[in-house]
């Protein structure tokens, strides 16, 4: 028998691997019937390595090393915490809205203790879950009643299903708009048993093109913000208000989708005047749906305000208990919510508004701190520049808003191979414990820092960044 025939037989056993150190720190940390998988995977990698020609066989603390890195990396969570240096505040990739601490501890709250979640405290007897939003709802936005869903495009299904199942929903034709994931309008109202009637041309729609489209099928009118795109140029919309008085004269009802929504009128945060859930029911709109993890800044939800009559033929449909929302959920989202009643602290309590209210001085500051640690991280072969960048808000909010801010541009020294290099760099980034998303524009990597909040935390995590590594 050659060597290389009797290389296999030269690895250690798995009873063996066992008695080292490593094996034995593994089988502490992760049990020790998941050490032995570890083992016998890294004694299958050995084998397959020796098959491709490998001359040396590693000894038992070796082979154990490797399992132990291995349960290392397996025992990595999926839903990992990242820093968002991308300059999107609301990455729909990336969770959206970060939860304000209130909110944290009131879900906290919810996962470690029994909770009053469908339970009348007063009356000592069944309650309902929507009771625990549904007065902060109504007192933030004016509306007769309220109900909550387990996100927007739940709220409007629900709202269709329940209004017009059977009848027909009339919409702009400019308003037919595709969410994430390749999610349209249309195919949420034939989920729903709607069927769609479009009016008007795609950037012009006129009051006398609903009001020809009303018959007796109509179930409702429904007005869509269009929060992820605008139409410019030669355009015409009609307003709510003159739609809610058509839809009154027909007694038909008005559902007016927002989309993001927003509570808050951000004019007073230096952005653009996104019209407020309660300014769309007071131009008249019978039901207004608006996301919960968007402008709102809490867990992801899909709320319903509006007409009391309309939200209790909501509550009736059974369809409502498939869409219910969770008790950890409704504890961050009341928290959230009561932060709403003291406007002159909010941007300092609600990430989301902190992050787009941030003052530019105070970005600009932080790249000038910040700029030596990437720059020693990112190593020689790059070079590192604070420069002017632009944020946006992100998951439909404000499409066309920007907001200055400033980062740190990352290019590659040398011009040969320099895509392939700053792809390089990306992807170690991304590699870190805490990995680092920014975004490549022009043969640049930007880190946007307005989103960055924990400096300290930042640099400690670019230390595992060793250049030598990326080329």
């Amino acid at each position: 028998m050659d060597a290389g025939t009797s290389l296999p037989s030269r690895i250690p056993s798995v009873d063996e691997i066992l008695k080292t150190p490593q094996a034995q720190e593994a089988a502490v940390r992760f049990g020790r019937t998941r050490a032995v998988h570890a083992i016998r995977h890294a004694t299958a990698v050995v084998r397959r390595e020796i098959g491709a020609g490998a001359a040396v066989v590693p000894d038992a603390e070796a082979i154990a090393v490797d399992a132990l890195l291995w349960l290392e990396t397996d025992a990595r969570p999926n839903a990992r915490a990242v820093f968002n240096l991308t300059g999107t505040i609301l990455h729909t990739n990336l969770g959206r809205a970060i939860l304000a601490e209130a909110a944290i501890d009131a879900a906290t709250v919810a996962m470690r203790e029994a909770l009053a979640l469908e339970f009348d405290i007063t009356q000592g007897k069944r309650g309902e879950r929507d009771t625990l939003v549904r007065g902060l709802l109504c007192e933030l936005t004016g509306a007769e009643d309220a109900t909550i869903v387990n996100n927007n495009a739940a709220a409007v299904l629900l709202a269709l299903n329940t209004l017009a199942k059977g009848k027909e929903a009339i919409v702009s034709r400019g308003e037919l708009i595709e969410i994430g994931g390749a999610f349209r309008m249309p195919e949420i109202m034939a989920r729903a048993g709607t069927r769609l009637v479009e009016v008007g041309t795609t950037n012009r729609t006129h009051e006398k093109d609903y009001a020809a489209a009303i018959n007796p099928k109509t179930g409702l009118i429904l007005k869509v913000h269009t929060s992820n795109y605008r139409i410019e140029g030669f355009t015409k919309s009609v307003s709510g208000k003159a739609i809610s008085a058509l839809a009154r004269a027909s007694h038909v009802p008005l559902l007016n989708d927002l989309g993001s929504g927003t509570l808050v009128d951000l004019a007073r945060y230096g952005l653009t005047h996104e019209q407020t859930v309660a300014e769309a029911l007071a131009e008249g709109a019978d039901l207004v749906t608006f996301s919960g993890d968007k402008l709102l800044g809490g867990p992801q939800a899909g709320f319903i305000v509006g007409s009391r009559e309309l939200i209790a033929r909501l509550n009736r449909n059974p369809m409502k208990r498939a869409l219910r929302i969770d008790k950890i959920r409704l504890a961050a989202i009341e928290a959230t919510l009561r932060l709403y009643l003291d406007p002159d602290r909010l941007a300092e309590r609600l990430p989301t508004l902190r992050m787009m209210a941030r003052p530019l001085a105070d970005i600009e500051a932080a790249a000038d701190r910040l700029k030596p640690a990437v720059a020693a991280a990112a190593g020689p072969d790059f070079a590192a520049d604070v420069i002017a960048c632009a944020s946006q808000i992100g998951s439909g909010a404000l499409p066309t808003e920007v907001i200055p801010s400033a980062g740190i541009a990352l290019r590659a020294v040398n011009t040969r191979g320099k895509g392939r290099a700053l792809m390089t760099l990306a992807a170690a980034l991304r590699a870190l414990d805490q990995p680092v998303i920014g975004r490549v524009e022009n043969d640049t990597l930007i880190l946007d820092l307005r989103c960055l909040e924990d400096e300290a935390a930042f640099v400690r995590n670019l230390v595992a960044l060793r250049p030598e590594e990326q080329r």
